[in-house]
């Protein structure tokens, strides 16, 4: 039977964009991109995380790298935030009760930075007023007018008293320890002689006068003081009522203007009262006297910072909602910090001026976007991001307070609150991470927006892949690509998912190729990026990354690798390997080999005994023993010994695309018959005999033409794939050149039967009605020789038995069921 039908026809192994198709000439006549290239349900996701404003549904947006999140979603936040209303401003102020807590002022877009200048304005003049108000006459006639009258008052107090005492032999005296009464004989303080020669009579007179007029200085003393409280209060008046006649005069307007505000016309009331109540800070400052002679000390000019506004969050230019990006998501930057002044002496201070936004503050009423990785490595970001969603407030903490042992001045400014979409991006691995790993993650990121790394090829899709072909050339000023440059670099998007009916969404790598393309015309002098360039592009981009690959062809071409491309082998067979080194993707051949021999074993695969072998190539290896089971073992049991290898293989074996070819090369040993050198095999296989898709597959057939390439194409040489692998071909130019000229040939199979009757020329042959297999083929041959192996082994057996009865043992078990034992 021939296995013509099976070899693919050139059309099949790659699929051809035509130029044709397209109605330009150059991407110059194209407009550019509106929206995203693929990726509905993507957009799906992300249109109803923007939409929904439940509390939780903030957005995961998941792909990997280079499939357009980023830039998908900030266009998309771009066109939206226009027309959402502006946030408002925030500003900080001073708490006048509790400096250390400052206070939040929430106010119209653009009114923040009014009510700074207002108070700017404001503060000068009262400055520029207080004293003036102070120095006028009116003002000084007043507190004189207050402090004579507290005089008179206390002189008539006085006066009376002293008038009082005189009358009765004593006189009114200031000594150290205050004013007291002392008793006095002609005009002069008695002596103690003179005191001490008086009648008992006459000194209790005196001491019972002296204790009437103490108590009565005492009374006297009691009302100065009164008269002294009321004239402080009445100069405190004298202030207020000067205070309120110059300070309300130039707040009245700013508490009309902001009267819709209750908040700001409570600070603008407070900070009425903290001026009037410090208006000694508004009079000139006397010099301070140095105590060292000669040097002059700084005039020490009163602070009015606890009057000025601390802008915070300033939206007086943003049209709409604001969309923020931060690339470098750390505590602070996300959260703001409040910064200190170093003073002499290594003293730390700080007040609410100093209190700087973060992200989240100028996203706040709009959208946040953060990467995810950056968020989970950057330490507090994401524990203090979840505290924030759950409270929807955004407040100021210090996150390494609890780790000083000293305490630095600091402050608790008043939260925020929070009223923000937050968009996360990050790869799926980071997404499936949070998912199962951090359980308040579902509770707030509750849309994920999945983007694909390939999506449909569609009319529509190719359409749009030109209008992004446009746009990077038209945004970038890069040369125009025509319609074969177009088409060209069409195809390169499609081998890269190595599938015919896909295109990559990996628009990072695909926007590069334009580049080196475009940078490839202009070194030609070109003005137009042809099919040309890009096919250019794409070699000396594999040219700058294959230098292992060269090497590697060297150690085949010098027969260090030992790889047959001619001839036939019994138990021998190329099979197909993908490397990954960095950037650049290759393929290498490798051989396989295979031994059987009598013996109980049944499979032995070398790489798993010395542990270069994976768990999925050894479930692979173990997948053969099903398949001859259930092949030849229907009407016999198996016993036999074999063992598989990958020849010349250091590095390791991993994955079940060799299959297969250890199952012909396995077949092959058993039947004797040799396998065809010159053709490679890849493909995964089932117990049932079925050969299954595996991946790599034009790097593989690549990989095995340039071996045969170097060691001379003889026209039988190919590769063997899976059916279901056709429709991922995307060959390179060179080897679809080669097989429409008949130097290599591919083949698809899609049964064990179908590839092993093209490894060997000799029909597989199908099982019979009577349970045996047609003479002479492979399938005859392989269960011949099972059998003449169990016929051997039950001789070596019935031998063994009578050699143990005649030295009296046991004898040996006899074989059972349809299992290798």
């Amino acid at each position: 039977m021939s296995t013509d039908r099976l070899k693919l026809p050139v059309e099949k192994l790659r699929w051809t964009c035509d130029p044709a198709q397209f109605e330009f000439t150059t991407t110059d006549d194209l407009p550019e991109l509106e929206g995203t290239l693929g990726q509905a349900r993507a957009l799906a996701s992300i249109d109803f995380g923007l939409g929904i404003h439940e509390s939780g549904f903030n957005l995961f947006l998941a792909g990997e790298p280079g499939t357009g999140r980023s830039s998908t979603v900030k266009n998309i936040l771009k066109k939206r935030a226009k027309g959402e209303p502006t946030p408002s401003d925030w500003v900080y102020v001073n708490n006048f009760k509790s400096p250390d807590l400052p206070i939040t002022l929430a106010l119209p877009a653009g009114k923040g930075s009014e009510l700074e200048q207002d108070m700017r304005e404001l503060i000068s003049a009262v400055r520029s007023i207080i004293p003036k108000a102070l120095d006028s006459k009116e003002y000084e006639a007043n507190k004189a007018t207050i402090v004579e009258s507290y005089q008179e008052h206390n002189n008539e107090l006085f006066s009376a008293l002293e008038a009082e005492a005189q009358g009765k032999g004593f006189a009114l005296q200031r000594t150290v320890s205050g004013l007291v009464m002392v008793p006095q004989k002609e005009d002069r303080n008695f002596t103690q002689e003179e005191y001490e020669a008086l009648p008992e009579e006459e000194k209790e007179r005196i001491s019972t006068v002296g204790q009437e007029l103490t108590d009565k200085l005492n009374d006297v003393l009691r009302q100065v003081r009164e008269n002294e409280k009321q004239t402080k209060d009445a100069l405190a008046q004298l202030d207020r009522d000067l205070g309120n006649a110059t300070v309300g005069h130039h707040l009245d307007p700013l508490r009309e203007k902001y009267g819709d505000n209750p908040t700001v016309v409570e600070y603008l009331n407070a900070v009425q009262e903290d001026i009037i109540a410090n208006l000694e800070d508004f009079k000139p400052q006397q010099p301070v006297q140095s105590p060292i002679p000669g040097l002059k000390l700084p005039r020490q000019e009163p602070s009015f910072e606890r009057y000025q506004v601390n802008v915070f969050v300033d939206n007086h230019d943003a049209e709409g909602a604001p969309v923020v990006f931060e690339p470098n998501p750390t505590y602070s930057n996300l959260f703001g910090r409040t910064e200190h002044i170093m003073q002499m002496g290594g003293t730390a201070t700080t007040n609410f001026t100093m209190i700087k936004p973060g992200a989240l503050h100028k996203a706040n009423g709009g959208y946040l976007i953060v990467d995810a990785r950056e968020v989970l490595v950057n330490p507090y970001s994401w524990d203090a991001l979840k505290r924030c969603i759950r409270s929807a407030e955004i407040k100021f903490e210090d996150p390494l307070e609890q780790y000083r042992f000293i305490t630095i001045v600091s402050m608790k400014p008043e939260a925020i609150p929070l009223q923000a979409k937050i968009i996360m991006i990050g790869s799926p691995w980071i997404y499936y991470l949070l998912f199962h790993l951090e359980p308040d993650y579902r509770k707030f990121f509750k849309v994920k927006a999945d983007f694909d790394s390939r999506i449909a090829r569609t009319a529509e899709v190719i359409r749009d892949y030109a209008l992004f072909v446009a746009t990077h050339c038209k945004n970038e000023k890069l040369l125009p690509f025509d319609r074969s440059g177009v088409a060209g670099l069409i195809e390169y998007s499609a081998r890269l998912v190595e599938d015919q009916n896909k295109l990559s969404s990996q628009f990072m790598e695909i926007a590069d190729l334009i580049r080196e393309a475009s940078y490839w015309a202009g070194k030609d002098g070109g003005q137009v990026v042809d099919h040309g360039h890009v096919t250019r592009a794409i070699e000396q981009k594999i040219y700058r990354s294959n230098r292992i690959e060269e090497r590697m062809q060297e150690l085949f071409d010098d027969g260090t690798i030992m790889v047959d491309t001619d001839g036939a082998a019994v138990g021998q067979i190329n099979g197909l390997a993908v490397m990954t080194v960095g950037d650049h993707t290759f393929g290498r051949p490798s051989r396989v080999t295979s031994r059987v021999w009598l013996g109980r074993a049944g499979m032995v695969n070398i790489e798993r005994e010395v542990k270069l072998s994976g768990p999925i190539h050894d479930k692979g290896v173990l997948i053969l023993t099903g398949y001859l089971g259930g092949k030849f073992a229907h009407d016999k049991p198996l016993s036999f010994s074999a063992s598989i290898c990958f020849e010349q293989n250091y590095e390791g074996v991993e994955g079940d695309s060799a299959s297969s070819t250890e199952l012909y090369c396995l077949l092959s040993a058993f039947s004797g018959l040799p396998v065809k050198q010159g053709i490679a095999v890849t493909g995964s296989v089932n117990q049932h005999g079925m050969v299954q898709p595996i991946g790599g597959v034009n790097y593989k057939i690549e990989g095995f033409y340039a071996v045969c390439k170097s060691r001379g194409l003889t026209g039988d040489q190919g590769v063997m794939i899976p059916a279901s692998n056709e429709r991922h071909l995307m060959l390179s130019d060179e080897v679809v050149q080669a097989v429409r000229e008949g130097k290599f040939h591919i083949w698809s199979v899609s049964t064990v039967d179908e590839g092993i009757e093209i490894l060997t020329g000799v029909p597989a042959g199908a099982l019979q009605e009577d349970g045996s297999y047609p003479e002479g083929t492979v399938n005859f041959l392989v269960d011949r020789r099972l059998r003449e192996m169990i016929e051997s082994m039950k001789k070596f057996g019935s031998s063994g038995e009578k050699d143990e009865k005649k030295n009296g043992g046991t004898p040996a078990p006899a074989l059972e069921g349809g299992q290798p034992s």
